[in-house]
This record gives structure tokens, C-alpha cells and sequence, in this order.
């Protein structure tokens, strides 16, 4: 009978569910923090850093789908990754895509971080088989287990995002993922789509943030409902957020760092902050919102003293590149870059009355800057008269995959369109720049080929200082494509003194362009930045659509290509092209020489 009760004893214990616990629970309750991950090794306690609770809790929440973390160091982000790994694995076993944003932080993740917490946390030992075991289905970035699997991959690599349908995505530091995984796109809609198929998912992003206007993780959270932990005063009782401009020091006296109270205005030493820790909670600013979203800074940090951070903020000072990752590391806010920009708002203003159905009698030539995107191509129509002063005529977006050949059959029947003037001539584009740098080259090349009597050319960015806007043309690939070189920089400087010039109006734009068009124009600044110890001027993006402003550059190429002689253009009213008197470029010669054979000159060949 006692052997029986054993029995029974051991059957019950496997049969019973497993308790209901939530993620900060099931963390308090089994996980084990590793001597190599951890300055205080041992078990773990929410309490220790209190904010991090109501993080976890909203994990289980069935009406939260995406959760987003915007936040500095020293505050347990990937911590919070763990444990919510460690509870899927022991208690709801579910299929897991951790995305880092390389392959090489993916295998130091797993490497360093999860590979520890396996080990060491009793609940989770010998339920994941160790990649040594020779088990193909266990190794360092794919791991099985009773239920599901946990697979981690690199930002970069679009193979690891595809294929697999997973109910738990976690995107750690998103600021650092590249633009695109690999031509697939955007790594963290990627990822999304393997969600699809589960009712129930979780999308969890965490980030430092970085560029202001750049940053993934700020546009996520200003989607969301912006919870920020509010602590209380320990003299008022008033609840505030910790921010950075209500520390206070003495100068030079960075010890006597104290906070100052918003409400009271009572100092408050570091020795109160565990008690305003442990009596915070998190607040919404946007409540009406889906997302839930969390911000924190090393303010709250338990492991960093005020004194460690003004230290901190003295130092950075002395160069804009310490301060920035002082603002994004410590403040976990985004850095806005000082420089010389505009603004796109007095823009609008300046529309006139015209559009591409009749184009202004005092352009001479049209010239097209050509972008390529993984999902169309976009155009900016330009008119040019003497000075190079510059009418906006059309912008055109033709949706579709560049890698298919419609896309290009419909660009093609565009730049064959003729343009009516308001005396009744016709112009037709003369000159046509196509990026090549980007998405598609190789099918930017294929169009361009056998295109040079069209004057259709493909182009490659360059931003080299000083560079000329376009340089002599290189020959590329076995059917020896013409690339021209552009100086970006140098014609976003030509573009931007010309926007910023309020005396004179020499671009002019029309009635049919948006508020979008002028935020992307002006979607970059000139700032001065120490590059190797000398002082260089870059141009920075404030926000990530800026396909108007390079597009305008592209046809600002295509006007320096093609070099026409405006005086002999001026009063021409035939309704045909105009006739261009090009510079004739002496390589050309040269490449006749090389070449040994007889061949057309594509750039004389303009001429009537």
C-alpha cells in the first residue's frame, strides 16, 4: 500500500497543470541569474527593480498584442527578454523568433545570455538539449523543446526571417537593425508576417533609442499609449516622472547631484530612491491607444547613483559624440542633431498656380530624377530656365515591382509624354537620371542600355565633399552600361541655399504637390560633425521618406549632364524638343581610341 501512495504520489505530481503564474511571478518564483550575466547572481527579484513588473505583467495580458520599450541602459530590457523566454519555454510552450540585429549579436545571445539562464534555472534544465548533444534540431540559434521552439537570428539576414510561423516575436535593440534584410525588406515586418496565423501572439520590441525622427522604437511609442512611471515626492507625495533637468549640482560638485521636486521643490537625496521606486507606477499619456508602450531612463536605474550620471553628463559635453550616446543611452531619448535646416512648413506656402497639364512659358528643358524602391519607382519632372532657376512640373509614383518588366514599360511610355507650354509649344523630358544605388541596380542597368540616345542614364550617389553634381561617366558590366558619379552633398547644398534664399524665388512649385512632398524635401540637415579628428560637414536625415529631395537631386543631375545652352534656347517656340548645344566632353575621344572601333557619340548625337 506505501508503495502504492508512491506511485500515486508520482503520477499526481505529473499529471497536476502547472500553476498560473505570469511572467514577473514565474521569474520571482524560479529564475536563477548566472555569476557570467549578472553582477548579483542568484535568484531573481522583481522587487529589486520594481518598474519592471507591471513590463512583464502586460505580457499576459490577452488584450495586449504589442508592447513596446523605449529605454536606456541599466535597466533590465534584456532581462525582461529572458524571463519572458524562460515562462514560454516552462509554462506555455510556444514558438519563439528572437530578432538581434545582427547574426553575430544573435549567436552571442544565445551564447552568452539564454545558454546561462538554461543552465542555471532548475524549471528550465534539460528541457532545451544542449547544442552539443549532436541533435540537429538543437543548435546555437535554433532550439527545440516539448511544444514549440525558439529560433534567433540576425536583423540582416532575410532566410532566418522567413518560413516559419511563430507565435512570440521579440525584437531587441530595433534602432540598430538595418533599413532592409538583405532586398526582402523591412526585418521587423518580416517577422510580423510569421505572427499571422496566431490569435494570440505577442509582439515585444525593445530599444536604445537614436535619431530623432529615425528611430523605429520612437515612432512605435508615440503609436502607443506612452506609459511613464510616475514616482511620489518623499515630502509632497505628488507623483512625477524622473526626467534630467530636475537634477541639480552644485558646479563642478557633481557629489551634491540631487533631485529637485517639480510639485514642492523639495531636494531629494539618492537615498530616497528605492522608496520612490518601490512606490511608483506607470501612468499612460495616451490611454485610447492599442499598443502599450513603457519609457525609462538610467534615472530610475538601481545600479547607476545620480552622481555616476552627472559624471557622466560633464564629461559628454566636451564632444556632440559623447553627448549623443549620453542622450541615448543614459536618457533613452532620441538625439536631435543642430544644424542648418528648413523648415518644411513656409514652403507650402509658396505654391503657385501651374501644374504638369501646362507647364510655365519660361522653362526651357524638363529633366527626371528617378528613385527605385523594392515596391515602385518615383519620378520628379523638372523644368529649367537660365540660372538654373527650377519649376517643380510633375511628381509621379508608379507602384509595382522594379524586378518585373511592367514597371519599366510603364516608365518608359511616361518619359515619352509630351508637355504642353501656355504658349502651346511641347517640350518632352531631355535628360532622364535613374539611381542605381539602391534597390533593382542590375535592372536599372538592363533599362538604361541602349536608351543613351533618349539621354536615360543611370547614376550612382556619391558624398564626397566638393565632388562636381556629375562627373564624367564610367562604363560598367560586359555591355558597358554609361554610370554617372553624383555629388549629393553638393547638390543638396545648391538645393538647400536656393530653399532658404527669401529674397529671390528660384525654385518654383506647383499647385498639385502635398505637405508630404515639402517634409520630405526638406527631410535632411547640414550639421558639422569630427570625423578622424577634423571638422566635416554631413547631411543628416530628420525622418526616414525622403525620396522628394533625391529625387530633385537626381534631376538636378540630369540638368549637369546634359549642360544645355539656355541663351540659344531662349524664344525657341517650335513644338518640338529644344535644340541643345552640349559641351563636348574630350573622353569621348579617348574612348574611341580605346574602344578601336567606330561608334555613335550618345551626347553630340542630341543635336537636330
Amino acid at each position: 500500500m506505501q508503495q502504492l501512495n508512491r506511485v500515486w504520489k508520482v503520477l499526481s505530481d505529473l499529471w497536476r497543470p502547472p500553476p498560473n503564474l505570469q511572467v514577473d511571478q514565474w521569474a520571482d518564483r524560479y529564475r536563477k541569474l548566472s555569476t557570467e550575466s549578472s553582477a548579483e547572481a542568484g535568484q531573481w527579484r522583481t522587487d529589486r527593480v520594481p518598474f519592471q513588473r507591471e513590463i512583464m505583467q502586460v505580457i499576459n495580458d490577452p488584450s495586449v498584442e504589442e508592447i513596446v520599450f523605449i529605454k536606456s541602459a541599466q535597466v533590465g530590457a534584456t532581462e525582461i527578454l529572458l524571463n519572458t523566454i524562460g515562462y514560454y519555454i516552462d509554462q506555455e510552450p510556444s514558438t519563439i523568433l528572437c530578432i538581434q540585429p545582427s547574426l553575430s549579436m544573435a549567436q552571442a545571445f544565445s551564447k552568452d545570455r539564454l545558454a546561462p539562464m538554461l543552465r542555471d534555472t532548475p524549471n528550465l534544465k534539460g528541457k532545451v538539449k544542449d547544442p552539443r548533444s549532436r541533435d540537429a534540431e538543437n543548435t546555437t540559434l535554433h532550439k527545440k523543446y516539448a511544444g514549440g521552439h525558439i529560433t534567433m537570428v540576425g536583423a540582416n539576414s532575410a532566410s532566418g526571417l522567413a518560413s516559419r510561423p511563430i507565435r512570440i516575436l521579440l525584437c531587441d535593440e530595433v534602432d540598430r537593425y538595418p533599413p532592409s534584410a538583405g532586398s526582402e525588406g523591412d526585418p521587423i515586418l518580416l517577422g510580423r508576417k510569421r505572427t499571422t496565423t496566431f490569435w494570440n501572439r505577442k509582439i515585444i520590441m525593445t530599444s536604445t533609442p537614436t535619431i530623432k525622427g529615425l528611430s523605429r522604437i520612437e515612432k512605435a511609442y508615440e503609436e502607443s499609449d506612452k506609459r511613464t512611471y510616475q514616482v511620489p515626492c518623499p515630502e509632497c507625495n505628488q507623483k512625477q516622472e524622473l526626467k534630467w533637468q530636475n537634477i541639480t549640482w552644485l558646479e563642478n560638485q557633481p557629489e551634491t547631484a540631487a533631485l529637485s521636486c517639480q510639485h514642492c521643490g523639495s531636494v531629494i537625496p539618492e537615498s530616497k530612491k528605492q522608496f520612490m521606486l518601490q512606490n511608483g507606477e506607470w501612468v499612460a499619456q495616451n490611454p485610447s491607444a492599442k499598443k502599450v508602450g513603457f519609457h525609462i531612463s538610467e534615472l530610475y536605474s538601481p545600479f547607476r547613483t545620480w552622481v555616476e550620471l552627472v559624471e557622466d553628463f560633464l564629461e559628454a559635453k566636451k564632444s556632440p559624440e559623447l553627448l549623443q550616446t549620453f542622450i541615448n543611452t543614459t536618457l533613452g531619448e532620441t538625439w536631435e542633431e543642430q544644424g542648418e535646416e528648413v523648415a518644411a512648413e513656409g514652403l507650402m506656402a509658396k505654391c503657385e498656380q501651374y501644374n504638369h497639364e501646362v507647364v510655365p512659358n519660361e522653362v526651357a528643358v524638363l529633366t527626371a530624377g528617378i528613385d527605385t524602391q523594392k515596391d515602385r519607382l518615383e519620378i520628379q519632372v523638372i523644368g529649367w530656365a537660365e540660372n538654373q532657376e527650377a519649376w517643380v512640373v510633375e511628381y509621379k509614383i508608379i507602384w509595382g515591382n522594379p524586378a518585373t518588366k511592367e514597371v519599366w514599360q510603364e516608365l518608359d511610355a511616361y518619359l515619352k509624354e509630351v508637355f504642353t507650354k501656355e504658349d502651346g509649344s511641347k517640350l518632352t523630358i531631355a535628360c532622364t537620371a535613374i539611381d542605381s544605388g539602391g534597390h533593382h541596380t542590375d535592372q536599372v542597368y538592363a533599362y538604361c542600355r541602349g536608351r543613351n540616345q533618349r539621354r536615360i542614364f543611370a547614376i550612382k550617389g556619391s558624398n564626397q565633399a566638393n565632388k562636381p553634381i556629375a562627373s564624367r561617366p564610367t562604363f560598367v558590366g560586359r555591355r558597358r552600361t554609361a554610370l554617372y558619379s553624383i555629388g549629393t552633398d553638393t547638390a543638396k547644398e545648391f538645393i538647400h541655399a536656393r530653399l532658404k534664399d527669401e529674397d529671390t524665388n528660384l525654385i518654383h512649385f506647383p499647385n498639385t504637390v502635398d505637405d508630404e512632398y515639402f517634409k520630405q524635401l526638406t527631410a535632411e540637415k547640414k550639421i558639422s560633425k569630427f570625423v578622424r579628428g577634423r571638422k566635416t560637414v554631413v547631411w543628416k536625415q530628420t525622418r526616414e521618406r525622403n525620396e522628394a529631395l533625391d529625387t530633385f537631386v537626381y534631376g538636378l543631375a540630369a540638368l549637369h549632364i546634359l549642360q544645355p545652352d539656355f541663351k540659344a534656347l531662349i524664344g525657341k517656340k517650335e513644338a518640338r524638343e529644344p535644340q541643345i548645344q552640349p559641351q563636348k566632353p574630350d573622353y569621348l575621344n579617348r574612348r574611341r581610341r580605346l574602344m578601336r572601333r567606330k561608334q555613335s557619340n550618345f551626347v553630340t548625337s542630341w543635336k537636330d
